[in-house]
């Protein structure tokens, strides 16, 4: 890749750093695009003994690349994500994976639609974690971070995205066991 061109597409990832979640980290600061798209991209290596068959190279792509689109566009959190929302990250994306050079745009454009369509095990792992990793992030800050839909929410987000798996499934009821734990803490202390 041609330096310059190399350097645009680094002050762009840089975004990713800079645009925050609606996630906070547990020492109460919110957490950057990057930060959740780095730590998915280590829960992917970190299951790939549970999937043996899959190609978790492919998977950590999936992971590193999934959110670009809001380097564009921020993040906007999954409970206010209207469709008109997701068409305009989508048109950023094709844009963006236009404008790159051979190989990366056919290898990019090829990955955004496995993502896209969820048919491969490898889209249904990144999915599945990526739900996973934002409840995680919830449980790991401080439940004053919550809004008060999140509490039911975090019980039933990703639900659907985990069901092509036993071990995604034991993962979300380990998670889901977390949540009610942090619920009922907090309720305690409320007295």
């Amino acid at each position: 890749m041609e330096a310059g061109k190399f350097l645009d597409l680094m002050h762009l990832a840089e975004n990713l750093k800079n645009n925050t979640r609606h996630s906070w980290t547990s020492t109460g600061r919110r957490e950057s695009v990057a930060e959740h798209s780095w730590r998915l991209t280590v829960m992917a290596y970190f299951v790939k003994d549970e999937f043996p068959e899959a190609d978790i190279d492919r998977v950590i792509r999936m992971c590193m690349f999934h959110d670009m689109g809001e380097a564009f566009t921020g993040d906007i959190p999954a409970f206010e994500k209207k469709e008109s929302h997701d068409r305009a990250e989508r048109r950023c994306v094709e844009d963006w994976v236009s404008s790159l050079p051979e190989p990366y745009r056919e290898d990019l454009r090829a990955l955004y639609g496995e993502m896209e369509e969820q048919r491969t095990l490898e889209a249904k792992i990144f999915k599945a974690l990526d739900k996973m990793e934002a409840l995680i992030s919830h449980n790991e800050a401080d439940i004053s971070t919550w809004l008060p839909l999140e509490y039911e929410l975090n019980l039933t987000y990703g639900e659907a995205q985990v069901q092509f798996s036993e071990y995604m499934k034991k993962l979300r009821e380990e998670i889901n066991r977390d949540t009610r734990e942090k619920i009922k803490n907090e309720q305690k202390t409320r007295g």
